[in-house]
């Protein structure tokens, strides 16, 4: 998964850092706050949007379904509602068996 965590922990992240972490435009995070209900970043007095690690964790699942398993916007909408816990559960699999592949190969370099 390209989504680079962030050195510093924050409440709020700006939307360029937002598109940063997943290595995508500013224009894709506002479009997929328009087409997600379950996104919802603050908005400071000057009208910019401020994401929360809530935003944050929301925008995996949608950058999970859309980008690596390569769904529509309505696809992705219709899994959101139609069983989001289960396509929560299967990110974190998919994350935690990634790791675990990392974790192979660095040992396996380290054999002789």
């Amino acid at each position: 998964m390209p989504y680079k965590k962030p050195k510093i922990e924050k409440v709020f992240y700006s939307i360029s850092e937002v598109a940063d972490m997943f290595s995508v435009n500013t224009s894709n995070i506002r479009f997929w706050e328009n087409e997600f209900d379950i996104l919802k970043p603050h908005k400071n007095a000057k009208g910019n949007r401020m994401f929360t690690k809530e935003d944050i964790e929301n925008l995996k699942i949608i950058y999970h379904l859309l980008k690596e398993r390569g769904m529509t916007i309505k696809g992705a909408q219709k899994k959101l509602k139609d069983n989001k816990q289960e396509t929560i559960q299967n990110i974190e699999i998919v994350n935690r068996l990634q790791e675990i592949r990392q974790m192979l190969l660095e040992i396996k370099e380290e054999l002789p």
